[in-house]
């Protein structure tokens, strides 16, 4: 992924979790299962799209998943949409594990 993707992923993601308390330089529980979703969210997106799943097909998929918190549809949609629009070739543990680490840091530095 893009750093500019990332970027606008984790400003949504920011919108979503409300404000952070600015004590410390810990990471929440909430903001650490968030940024922990869509890392994975990104890497079944990054697998679907390297298997030649068309963004639409992709969406489609998103549309009949259950989601436990009201928020996760759209994020889910937009990471997918931004992970497609990516050239970004990377294996999915790769983009999951660069979108968590994007995440707490953004996260962190919030604070």
């Amino acid at each position: 992924m893009h750093m500019r993707n990332v970027k606008v992923t984790l400003i949504a993601l920011s919108l979503v979790s409300g404000s952070v308390s600015a004590q410390g330089k810990t990471l929440r529980e909430g903001d650490r299962f968030m940024c922990s979703w869509g890392a994975g969210t990104a890497a079944r997106a990054q697998e679907l799209k390297l298997s030649g799943v068309s963004l639409y097909a992709a969406r489609q998929k998103i549309q009949t998943y259950k989601f436990n918190k009201s928020w996760m549809r759209m994020m889910a949609m937009g990471i997918t949409e931004q992970t497609y629009n990516s050239s970004s070739r990377l294996k999915p543990p790769a983009v999951r594990q660069s979108f968590y680490e994007e995440c707490v840091r953004y996260k962190l530095a919030r604070k």
